[in-house]
Formats: structure tokens, sequence, C-alpha cells
């Protein structure tokens, strides 16, 4: 297969079904400045190299989700979504700032949720944390928007009857940021897994090479099964792409210094997927059915 920003990826080994949906990816485009204020600095990664990517992963559907690095400023992720001509829906950042007027000109373009990155400001008191998720809740219910969150197990843990109350539902990234060398079992996941069987959050089973510490995610594969297990109508996936993080979470010290992605090949965890959902109707649920029913395609 072609490589898709230095990466070579490997072809699926399954029939990906049609309008397949990459739940969790993220466009850095050149022509919009990143903000002053950033834990690092990416290199491009553009809509035609993610236009790649899905090409040789046969991936129809995407929700671009905004990162960190352009702040509150959603222009590059609406304006990729709008070129995706209705094969896109998108997450946005907001503040207090963010006026009534501009919701609504996303809603138009195919944003359909706010991400609370609780994870990329080290956030840990459930206190703070509820705030946000509570204030970011009330002002997306009108539209009819999720809200999504990075966060890590113990803080979304400490705020089950929270989440349960929210007037929105709630996505919740990467795994719920559990440890896959602990297992199914581990502390705190009890919650994720009331929360998954009642309907009121969907986790997204992406990323896992930032959970694993074997080759293959062969210890992501029993906590993705858990996962699938306890609601399979509220599990989606994505690749992650274009995989920040390279930095290692290092302090940004030179703002013209090009963090680099981490080298990830997304066909393999594409096929890791299909291996986690065991049989064709689960997978068609997690590709197809679940993005379909959240995000409105």
């Amino acid at each position: 297969m072609p490589a898709v920003l230095g990466v070579t990826h490997t072809a699926p080994n399954f029939d990906v079904p049609r309008n397949a949906c990459d739940c969790h990816v993220h466009v850095f485009e050149p022509a919009f400045p990143y903000t002053p204020v950033r834990g690092y600095t990416p290199a491009p990664a553009t809509l035609n190299d993610l236009k790649a990517l899905h090409a040789a992963l046969h991936i129809d559907r995407v929700v671009i989700v905004h990162p960190s690095v352009y702040g509150t400023d959603n222009a590059c992720t609406v304006d990729a979504v709008r070129k995706l001509n209705g094969r896109a829906r998108g997450v946005a950042v907001i503040d207090k700032h963010t006026t009534d007027a501009a919701l609504a000109d996303m809603n138009e373009a195919g944003i359909r949720g706010v991400r609370i990155n609780l994870g990329a400001i080290g956030e840990s008191d459930p206190a703070v944390a509820k705030r946000y998720l509570t204030e970011a809740a009330a002002r997306v219910a009108p539209l009819g928007w999720h809200v999504q969150t990075f966060a890590s197990l113990p803080v979304l843990s400490a705020l089950r009857d929270t989440i349960a109350d929210l007037p929105t539902t709630l996505v919740v990234d990467h795994f719920a940021s559990a440890d896959a060398a602990l297992g199914p079992d581990q502390p705190g996941l009890d919650a994720i897994y009331d929360l998954l069987r009642s309907g009121k959050i969907y986790i997204k089973v992406a990323a896992g090479y930032r959970w694993s510490k074997l080759p293959g995610y062969a210890d992501v594969a029993p906590l993705a099964r858990a996962l699938i297990a306890a609601n399979v109508d509220r599990i989606l996936w994505g690749t992650d792409w274009p995989h920040p993080g390279g930095g290692q979470g290092k302090p940004i010290t030179d703002f013209t210094a090009i963090e680099p992605f981490i080298a990830v090949d997304d066909g393999f965890a594409l096929n890791r997927l299909n291996e986690w959902c065991g049989d064709r109707v689960t997978l068609e649920k997690v590709l197809v059915t679940n993005p379909a029913r959240l995000y409105g395609f």
C-alpha cells in the first residue's frame, strides 16, 4: 500500500463494510495558524493526506476532532468537514467567548459535538472536571450535540453520577484511558461498564497503541472485548490519525521545532478491530450503525 506521511499501512484483511467511519482523526493545514499557547507544534497533516489514508483503508466516512494546537479557533476543522461534502462530521472546541452564531454556523457545517480534553490540560480534580463537563453540556444540548472527553479513568469513575445526569450523550475517548496491562477488571471500569449499559456514553476503542505494552496490542484485546460486550451499540472506532504526541509530553521550549507524529500502522489497527468484534454484525455496528446514529450521517 502507498505510504501516507511516511507510514506504510497494512491492507485490510477483511471486507470493510460500506460507509465505515473513522471516528477520530485530526487535520493540520498550514493555511490555518496555530495558537501561540499550545503544547506542541505538529507537521502538516492535510485533508489530502487523510483522503489518501482512507482510500487505502476503504473508509468512507470520518469524524474530524479539533486539535488543541488551534485553541478555540475551529476554522481548520470546519473547513475540512465542509470540503468532504457530507462524508464528514466534526467535533469542536469552544469556550465562554464562542457565540451562539458561531455554534449555529458550525452546526450547519456538520459539527456535532464539543470536546473537553482534560488529559491535555492535566486536570485530575473531579470537581473541576465536573464543572467543565456540565457547562459544556448545558451549552450544546439545545443543538442536539454531544460532549466528548479525554480524561483519566479515575476522574471518569468519580463522575459516574454526574455523567448519568448530563443533558447530553458523553463520548469517552481512547478506551476510557484504561491501562491495558491491568485488564478488563481494573478499578474504575465498573463505572464505565454501567454507563455503557445504560446507553449514556459511547466509548471509542481507538488509539490502542497509547495503552498497550505488548506487540500487536495483545493486552488491549481483552479490554476491547469487555467494552464491546457491555454494549455493542455504544462502541465507536477511530485511528487517532495522524497520531500526535511523538514528543512524549515533553514541555515545549521552541515553537519552531516540529514534533514528530508517532508512526502507527492504521491498517494493522483496523484489522485488530475486526478480530475484537469477532463477527460481521458486531463489526458493522461499530463501523457503520453506531457512528451513523451518533453523528447523524
